[in-house]
């Protein structure tokens, strides 16, 4: 075969082959469009085209579990547990890091270490800083929170930073590619729980910006639902719409797959987006997450074997230990039955009262509640758990009490007058087919002269208060609540139909103290919970209620503070304690034996 003739026989062989693998080219790409429509027909959601998935199975669902880790602290000892190390949230004055831990296993011999690294630095470019650790915590069945105090302040702001944590006594260094790839959250801007309510999902985001006590438009509102690996923030499989928003509270549809397979939905990484930008230029921004989808009854063993309680009480607290007993004794004598207590970071040691009371049969769970200025959004989330064990719930603080002037004060040849008070409240409109809401007004008590904390309790102590009552707090119908579960602290929004009923003043009372001596009242001044309080510290709102009149922006203690709020001695509670509560042979009353 002369030389022409092969050169025209490997042309024609070459062309064959174009032709096939064009053909194939143009088929595969033609399948891939398909898939494509396929997966928006099932709601399939991509922020990254790695993340591609044409369906979702039950085997394939596990890949939303949240059990991966991006820093492993592997023990020293073989028997010793490993922690992983999951987010890092960067608050005001400390670290929060989560971990995945063993069951029931409590955080030890921890040490919080800074790395900074400086490559322009004339320095050595890896600084390294060692510090204890704040406190630790169990956060939820399978997770742990440890809180790092920030950096001294020797330590330098530049370059790249990260905070790890490490057994007391271990040595070495970690990869600096590693290092470099380790991102925190802000406690302003993130996703930071999730529960499950039939077939939506509740989930709970800061740095969504809405506006404070109204309902917003959900349309522009979407969730999703991410893969387990926690160093691919953008990785997130399906996406599902929300039904509603409202402050921090945003409630999506789950998606069919997941309903499909409702004993996997426990785990689940769930974070929201929201569309920003112009109507020419929209743009979705995805939120950071550190949330996991759970169910109202996680972590709880019920003590109840049948029917609900008529009536619990939850509140939220920060280094509240000491004010706990009394509130949760006089109020389960007035009939409360269960205890939802929201620590808000505490370091008071309340976790060993909140266990001395449920061993002495009061039926109080506390719950770690790490996130700041989230009071609305905690009772949003208490109310969920609540609606499982409970009929009515009241939402009041530790400084807050109920009293009943008529049935205190009436002569009874044997017994106590008032017992059980509030729990016959509750169960007179329990079947009731309007009112889902029971308001109660509250007198703000003063300092009363005092220059300490009272020894026998704040229902002793303080005995001097405002003349006219000051809002109001409620006790509601979880199950009657809207879907939104707005509230404004005082009140929650209820389902369309249900109304609320105010108590009368002579009826019923709820005795605030506001404002104790200035040893305690200054700890409130730097710490408020409620999201949409201002703080005493900013020069804003300074005609609100929220505000202690005369106070400024300042912890400076006013003059005369202690002789201050005081319009009308009212001593009617105290009296009634001393009565029928005191111990005859040494006067202590019941929270104070308690703590003996």
């Amino acid at each position: 075969m002369t030389e022409p003739e092969q050169r025209r026989k490997r042309k024609r062989a070459v062309g064959r082959h174009l032709h096939i693998s064009s053909r194939s080219l143009f088929l595969c790409f033609s399948f891939l469009i398909f898939l494509l429509f396929l997966s928006s027909n099932h709601r399939i959601f991509f922020f990254t085209p790695s993340t591609f998935r044409p369906s979702l199975t039950a085997s394939t669902l596990s890949l939303l579990y949240s059990s991966a880790s991006n820093s492993i602290l592997d023990p020293l000892h073989p028997t010793a547990p490993s922690y992983a190390l999951q987010h890092r949230i960067i608050f005001p004055d400390h670290h929060l890091l989560i971990l995945t831990t063993p069951q029931q296993h409590q955080l030890h011999q921890l040490e919080c270490v800074y790395y900074t690294l400086n490559a322009s630095s004339p320095a050595p470019p890896l600084q390294v800083q060692v510090r204890p650790v704040l406190s630790t915590d169990r956060y939820d069945e399978s997770r742990s929170i440890v809180r790092c105090p920030f950096p001294q302040t020797n330590y330098t702001a530049a370059g790249s930073q990260t905070v790890e944590l490490r057994r007391r006594g271990e040595v070495g260094r970690r990869n600096l590619g590693f290092l470099l790839n380790q991102t925190a959250q802000s406690w302003d801007r993130v996703a930071y729980e999730a529960i499950l309510d039939g077939d939506t999902v509740v989930v709970f985001v800061k740095g969504l910006n809405l506006r404070p006590h109204k309902i917003s438009d959900p349309t522009r509102i979407r969730c999703h639902f991410g893969l387990k690996s926690f160093h691919q923030d953008n990785a997130f499989l399906l996406t599902a719409r929300a039904v509603s928003v409202a402050q921090e509270v945003v409630r999506c549809m789950l998606p069919q797959s997941i309903k499909n397979n409702p004993d996997k939905v426990r785990g689940i990484r769930v974070t929201v987006s929201y569309l920003g930008g112009n109507v020419r230029h929209p743009v979705r921004a995805l939120v950071p997450s550190v949330a996991r989808v759970s169910t109202p009854g996680s972590g709880r063993v019920q003590k109840r074997k049948r029917g609900k309680y008529e009536l619990c009480a939850c509140t939220m607290v920060w280094n509240q230990a000491s004010a706990l007993r009394e509130w949760v004794m006089y109020h389960a004598w007035l009939g409360v039955e269960r205890w939802f207590i929201y620590d808000n970071n505490s370091d008071d040691d309340i976790e060993k009262v909140v266990q001395d009371l449920d061993l002495q049969g009061f039926n109080v769970t506390r719950k770690s509640w790490p996130w700041i200025k989230t009071q609305e959004a905690g009772f949003s989330h208490c109310a969920l758990r609540a609606r499982e064990e409970c009929k009515w719930v009241g939402f009041f603080d530790v400084d807050e009490f109920f009293y009943f002037p008529s049935e205190f004060h009436q002569n009874l040849r044997e017994g106590v007058p008032g017992e059980n008070s509030l729990r016959s409240v509750v169960s007179n409109f329990s079947s009731s087919k309007s009112i889902a809401e029971i308001r109660t007004g509250c007198h703000s008590f003063g300092p009363s002269g005092l220059r300490s904390p009272p020894k026998q309790g704040v229902t002793l102590g303080y005995t001097c208060r405002l003349q006219s009552p000051e809002r109001h707090k409620s006790i509601v119908r979880p199950d009657l609540l809207d879907i939104s579960l707005l509230n404004v602290v005082h009140h929650f929004e209820l389902r369309q139909g249900f109304t609320y009923h105010n108590m009368p003043e002579g009826t019923a009372i709820v005795n605030h103290y506001k404002y104790q001596v200035w040893e305690t009242f200054k700890a409130k001044f730097f710490r408020r919970v409620a999201t949409y309080v201002v703080d005493w510290q900013e020069d804003q709102n300074k005609g609100s209620k929220d505000r202690a009149p005369g106070l400024g922006t300042e912890a400076i203690e006013p003059p005369n503070w202690r002789l201050q709020f005081c319009e009308v001695w009212d001593t009617g509670l105290k009296d009634f304690l001393l009565s029928y509560f005191a111990d005859p042979a040494t006067g202590l009353m019941p929270w104070e034996r308690s703590s003996l």
